[in-house]
Order: C-alpha cells, then structure tokens, then sequence
C-alpha cells in the first residue's frame, strides 16, 4: 500500500505508512506541532482505531479493506475566513475520482461527505492551523469505502457494492490517482480558479435545488439549496425566507 509513487508534483511523492494508528489526522497533526510537516506528505493505514468524522463522530471502517489516510498542505495562500475553499477543492478532487467508477451517481453532501445516491461512501475531515489571519497547515483526512461489504449502518455503502466489480479493488492502483485528481483540484484553488471551483461544487452538490426535509435545533422543516456563502454557509431557500446555516446549525433527513 505505499512502496509507489503517484503521477504528481508533490501530493504524495512522500508517504508514510502505518499498518494501524488511533487516526492518521492525529498523526499527521503531530508532526505539523512539532515542525516535521512538508506539503503533499500522506500519512496511510489499514486500520484506524479511532478514526473521526464530522461533528465528532467516529469513522468506522474494516480493517485492510477501504481507504484511510490524511493528507498534509501548506495553504498559506487562504484566509482564515477562506477555509472553506479548501473544503471545495478537496471535495472535488475526490468528487472527480469517484466519478470515474459511478458517473452520474456521485455527489457532495455539504459540507464534505462523498454520497453515491443517498447512501454514504466517504467522508472528509480537515483541520487547520492558523498563523494570525491566514491558514498556515491544513490536515485533510479522508475516508473512502472500497472493498467492504458490511457496515453497521444502511445509509453506508462503498465502491465494490456500488459498481459490483467481479473482484476487489487493488487499493494501491485506486490511491495513486486519487492523488492526481486531489493535486489537480488545489493547485486550481492555489491559481485562484475559485469561480470555476464554485460552479462545479455546486453542480455536483447533494440535493441541490430540489426541495427536501431539513432539521435544525429549533425545527424540522422543507427547503431548497440554493447555494453557499463565502463564507461555505448553506444557503436554502424555506418558503419565501432565505435562510442561512453553519457547520453544525443544519442536517439533512435522510
């Protein structure tokens, strides 16, 4: 799983590998801490013990069967209040690779979770580091289901049950360019191609324009996203209102 090296200028052109660890992003944090950290480095297992999602859950995957590692940037080029370009770029690079298996069928459930109709196949977690106003370290942990047939939830699938390929995925072959499409993706954001990032985040964004239930702390109500802020608030459309919501203000009912 980590004696190759991607097509890539510098996204992966180091990797470290763990056969297990708690969590690649705790790992990958470390060595930021700690000044250890180059752009582009990988840190790869097999198993996460206590692997994290969003809002604080953990992320549950089989050993020696999906994909789990963080990714090392240096986005000194973004804003504090800009870190959400960082979630769109990501998303897409990932975006981009799974379509190539399930075009059509893919799509970003905000703010960052991979979805393939209305079941889960992956997730992202970035956690940054700020140097006064500007993101000095990005950790950008992603969570891709391949070859696992079994999850403890119905909402969850992965690659092998999706496209029913006659055999497991070689994990190595689908992480190499995985790799690519992320590089490609942030040098975009890096060249400050943001309109062009926002139109395809938005194009592929899960439930976009189409009117759904929603639940917040205070209600359970039927809305339409109509797009995100600059901020990577979403934007739905609930009656005649114009709503806005965070991280953590809005879940989607599925």
């Amino acid at each position: 799983m980590h004696k190759f090296r991607p097509k890539t200028l510098f996204v992966g052109q180091k990797i470290n590998y763990l056969p297990t660890c708690q969590s690649t992003n705790d790992i990958a944090a470390e060595l930021v801490e700690t000044e250890q950290a180059i752009e582009g480095l990988v840190i790869l297992t097999d198993y996460q013990t206590s692997g994290r999602g969003q809002r604080g859950n953990l992320w549950e995957a089989a050993p020696g069967q999906n994909l789990t590692f963080s990714l090392i940037l240096h986005p000194t080029f973004l804003r504090a209040s800009e870190q959400f370009w960082l979630n769109i770029a990501i998303s897409l690079g990932v975006s981009d690779w799974l379509s190539a298996y399930l075009p059509e069928r893919t799509t970003v459930k905000w703010p960052n979770d991979l979805y393939v109709g209305d079941r889960k196949i992956g997730g992202i977690l970035i956690e940054n580091t700020l140097q006064g106003y500007q993101l000095a370290w990005a950790v950008v942990g992603i969570g891709l289901n391949i070859n696992q047939l079994q999850f403890p939830y119905p909402t969850a699938t992965s690659l092998l049950l999706e496209t029913q390929n006659r055999g497991e995925f070689v994990r190595e072959d689908l992480l190499n360019t995985l790799l690519v499409c992320l590089e490609q993706r942030y040098i975009s954001l890096r060249s400050g191609q943001r309109e062009a990032l926002r139109a395809s985040y938005l194009q592929r964004l899960f439930r976009y324009q189409e009117e759904h239930w929603f639940q917040s702390e205070e209600e359970r109500f039927r809305g339409y996203i109509v797009g995100i802020d600059e901020t990577g608030r979403l934007a739905l459309q609930v009656g005649g209102q114009l709503r806005y919501y965070g991280f953590k203000e809005v879940a989607f009912v599925i």
